[in-house]
């Protein structure tokens, strides 16, 4: 199956060859590449559009925000199954031919998501995801799910590790791209995917995530904005299976939840509590994150986050 590797790009001259030659280092070669450069200042695109590999295209944008930028990489895009690479991280050799081999031997399912080594450590990540009941082969949501095994898998669902079928993209709506999102653009897609969809897990590293180079990853001077699924979450719940709402309602307060702690700790208080109302719901008191988030939408959160982080 030929697939289309789609590279959003915003100033990450640093790192775009390192990305760009773990691509063209796979050992399946059947493939495209588009760099979407969503309006870089740096030179990162014109490093891009040297690349010595004719499989290797760039097109330019006014800066729209990742989520924008990998669904115009779609838009021109060819192939039967679609990749993500964030432009400073990389794909081991094996990464496309195993994907690809997976797909190929499960077609009921609608993505594969593989492990990853987390850098600059280069540690394996395979161990953390077994303690979360993270499993290799096919997955698909039931009534009966934990919740916290639901958040984990959608998790587990990054971009630059999971590869999905262009139909399945296209149904279901690509990523979320309105307001320059910046954060949670991709579960906004994964998890309407989760929903609906059989997806397989490969707990085997196949991606090196670079932490030391991404920009949402170091420390912030403002608490993450809160996640689309959560700010607009009504789509989510639109294309929701009936026999899943329940689930899903506990998947969305278990976020809630732990977004509304990370913004008492930044002394956002009143944020923090009408997330927590929003999702409140009878029975939700046994959740991960409720009685913590309660206590983080108090005046004692921001004293804590001052305290324990020094945050202001």
């Amino acid at each position: 199956m030929f697939v289309s590797v789609i590279i959003p790009l915003f100033n990450k001259g640093p790192h775009i060859i390192r990305c760009l030659e773990s691509v063209a280092s796979q050992t399946l070669a059947d493939f495209e590449v588009i760099v979407v450069d969503d309006g870089s200042t740096d030179e990162g695109a014109t490093l891009a559009r040297r690349f010595p590999d004719e499989r290797v295209r760039v097109i330019s944008q006014r800066n729209s925000g990742p989520g924008h930028a990998r669904n115009r990489g779609v838009d021109s895009a060819r192939g039967d199954l679609v990749a993500f690479l964030d432009a400073d991280d990389e794909w081991l050799p094996s990464y496309l031919a195993d994907s690809v081999r997976l797909l190929t031997d499960h077609p009921e399912a609608a993505t594969v998501s593989s492990g990853y080594f987390e850098m600059p450590g280069g540690l394996p990540t395979e161990n953390m995801w077994r303690d979360r009941g993270i499993r290799s082969g096919l997955h698909r949501l039931q009534p009966e799910t934990a919740p916290m095994l639901a958040v984990h898998m959608l998790a587990y669902m990054s971009p630059w590790s999971t590869v999905v079928r262009m139909g399945t993209f296209r149904k279901h709506g690509g990523f979320y791209e309105r307001n320059r999102c910046l954060y949670g653009e991709d579960a906004f897609l994964w998890l309407k995917v989760l929903l609906n969809e059989p997806v397989l897990f490969n707990l085997e590293p196949e991606v090196r995530y670079h932490r030391d180079a991404s920009q949402l990853s170091g420390n912030l001077a403002a608490p993450r904005p809160v996640e689309p699924f959560l700010s607009e979450p009504e789509e989510i719940e639109a294309c929701c299976p009936e026999e899943l709402k329940p689930l899903l309602s506990k998947i969305l307060a278990i976020r809630a939840y732990k977004t509304a702690c990370v913004l008492g700790l930044w002394g956002r208080r009143q944020r923090a509590g009408d997330l927590r109302r929003r999702f409140r719901s009878p029975g939700m008191h046994h959740l991960p994150y409720f009685w913590s988030s309660l206590v983080c939408a108090s005046p004692v959160g921001a004293m804590l986050g001052k305290l324990l982080y020094g945050l202001r």
